[in-house]
């Protein structure tokens, strides 16, 4: 790689690894947590008591992807993996599919949530949820079922001390999902008809289900958050010109719209009470984490522990049943990067432990909430990350574009770019028309702007800290995963001059392409996918000329700067193939391209040593194609 500049601080290795400490769960009673460990060379499942600090491996993740730890109760531990493969009883089945184990701490045995359940795959859809129904501990688990060889979507019980299972909701092929109650009743179904573009809304009334609502909704359609604080009613978020989303409340009672509640909040997650299941508030900020309550009781504890903090990034991680204890992970200059439970009753703060093993807080790269005009105007928030011991001034770039499109980057430590800004880079994480988590009118600004708009607002965004003497126009280089990916690929092909080298991990190169191959995975020819897609490209379809002008691929003999492609063999998001294709069709230019499969890996880099490989790699190119001195 060359001579390391000045500024970096902690070695790369740090950085690229998956995180020494992760998936932390704090016990309903409180007493222990539940989390993924580095031990040695292998990553283990651990279980610490606070009683006696004793902590216990119980399950070697060293090659598994773990998606989710969660207690059911204070005795079992529920193991959320995913594994990349096909499904033998479903058609177009290849895809990242995910199992549920249940851990019993008293017996020590570790058995599939599922596997008791009679016609049905031993697979969830979603992360299973817990309830205490007549004194007993019942987890309730989406997944498929086959009652006449046919596969629906079904709401499992599953009795998590003797693994009996029950079919609670079954044989619905246009479900989406359920509000289960305190009590473990299932009290409102929503569901989407593709044929009708319906969503719809209904409510179980004694014993049977009753229609309340329902609304046409070609692409986005509402979402059921839950039960409100005072459970009296079913809270529905959906888009709203204010930005993020609108709440309405319907009455379980009288099956209408309370037009009396006024719940229109800008979140990204609800906040639920561990024990009762309510929402008691939500998570919000662009550029700070940060949370709202109802109850002012528990506003004023959540400012306590913040202020605990002194000005760091404080993010909500899990809690006691009684929410006296509280896991929360903190993101800072101050304190690095670690994990903290904090006793209300005691006023005491506990370290946990450190998230990146190697990474200080002397590390960590300040990170600044900027804004920036685009060439029409528009208002593009970003973060910018700035390398440490370095003047800011003529810095390098390096502009790295987040994926969805529709997301976001959000506050607090991101591995990728401070890796990169450990190198001496300064980097631009640049929130284009098109992303969320600002406003709905700035995510509808990017509908038909694919390789448009949404393109030329990142290089505006080098054109301002160009204008401003912070960074060199003449260092800059674009990387990205998946849409960002392709940012990157159409930032050197359909666009010239801006940057002088590109990273495209997992990209998207050829739209028409991705647009066949995702309809071949669908049951239908249309789909709410497709339009989600059209809509964001602006064109009719796969047959849409309009897709040759935002194509990467079609513009490979265009590109002005080398490209290195990195692609997991495994993606089942974006076909390996799209960098296949890019890889050839650059050679046949004679333009200057690296490909490098990573063997085995998906669309995440779940695995660490892919995820590191996919750093050191990327880093190797750019110190080669813009030295950071």
């Amino acid at each position: 790689m060359g001579p390391e500049p000045s500024s970096v601080a902690a070695p790369i290795d740090a950085y690229g690894r998956l995180p020494t400490l992760e998936q932390i769960a704090l016990s309903p009673d409180g007493e222990n947590l539940a989390f993924l460990s580095v031990l040695g060379e292998k990553r283990y499942i651990v279980i610490t008591s606070f009683k006696d600090l004793k902590t216990t491996p119980i399950l070697d993740a060293t090659t598994a992807k773990i998606r989710d730890l969660a207690w059911a109760d204070s005795k079992h531990l529920l193991i959320t993996q995913s594994r990349t493969t096909n499904i033998f009883e479903l058609r177009n089945s290849f895809g990242e599919h995910f199992f549920t184990l249940v851990y019993d701490v008293e017996s020590k045995k570790l058995t599939n949530l599922l596997q008791q359940a009679a016609k049905a795959l031993n697979t969830v859809s979603e992360i299973p949820q817990a309830r205490t129904v007549n004194g007993r501990t019942v987890v309730f688990a989406e997944g498929t079922y086959f009652p006449d060889n046919i596969g629906y979507h079904a709401l499992f019980a599953v009795d998590v001390a003797t693994g009996r299972v029950k079919l609670q909701e079954g044989k619905s092929k246009s479900a989406l999902d359920w509000v289960i109650d305190a009590q473990g009743d299932v009290v409102a179904e929503s569901s989407y008809e593709e044929e009708k573009q319906r969503w719809s809304l209904r409510l179980k009334k004694d014993g049977k289900w009753v229609d309340v609502y329902e609304e046409t909704s070609p692409i986005d359609w509402p979402s059921v958050e839950g039960l409100s604080p005072d459970g009296k009613s079913i809270i529905v978020s959906d888009v709203s010109e204010k930005g993020g989303a609108e709440w309405r409340a319907m009455s379980l009672a009288a099956g209408k719209w309370d037009e009396a509640t006024d719940l229109s909040y800008m979140v990204s997650n609800v906040i639920k009470d561990p024990a009762t299941h309510l929402i008691i508030g939500g998570q919000r900020g662009r550029t700070k984490t940060q949370y709202f309550f109802f109850n002012p009781k528990d506003e004023m504890a959540w400012e306590s522990i913040a202020l605990s903090f002194d000005g760091e990034n404080v993010e909500l991680m899990s809690w006691s049943n009684d929410r006296t204890k509280v896991l929360v992970k903190v993101e800072g200059p101050k304190t690095g990067v670690g994990y903290h439970v904090v006793d209300l009753n005691s006023h005491r703060i506990t370290p946990v432990g450190n998230a990146y093993e190697g990474i200080a807080a002397a590390d960590y790269a300040p990170v600044h909430a900027i804004v920036y005009d685009a060439a029409d105007g528009t208002k593009i928030p970003a973060f910018l990350t700035l390398p440490h011991g370095r003047d800011p001034k003529k810095l390098p770039l390096i502009v790295l574009v987040h994926g969805g499109p529709a997301s976001r980057d959000m506050p607090g430590f991101d591995w990728w770019s401070q890796g990169l800004a450990s190198r001496g880079y300064a980097v631009l994480q640049p929130q284009f028309r098109g992303s969320t988590g600002i406003s709905d009118a700035h995510r509808s600004a990017g509908f038909g702007e694919w390789g448009r708009k949404m393109q030329s607002d990142v290089s505006d965004g080098v054109r301002d800290l160009a204008k401003d003497g912070l960074i060199d126009p003449a260092r800059v280089c674009i990387v990205g995963a998946s849409y960002g990916g392709y940012a990157a690929l159409a930032g050197v092909t359909l666009e010239s001059g801006v940057y002088r080298c590109a990273v495209s991990v997992s990209g998207v190169t050829d739209p028409r392409g991705m647009l066949q191959w995702t309809r071949s995975r669908q049951w239908r020819s249309t789909s709410a996918a497709l339009r989600y897609w059209d809509r964001f490209m602006g064109v009719r379809g796969v047959d849409d000329p309009k897709l040759a002008e935002i194509s990467p691929l079609t513009h490979a003999a265009e590109a002005s700067a080398p490209i290195l492609l990195l692609h997991g063999e495994k993606d089942t998001v974006v076909d390996p193939g799209q960098s296949d294709d890019m890889n050839r069709a650059l050679k046949k230019a004679n333009k200057a391209v690296t490909f490098i499969s990573l063997k085995g890996e998906d669309h995440w880099l779940s695995r660490s040593e892919k995820r590191l490989q996919m750093l050191q790699e990327s880093v190797k190119f750019l110190e080669t194609n813009n030295p950071p001195k």
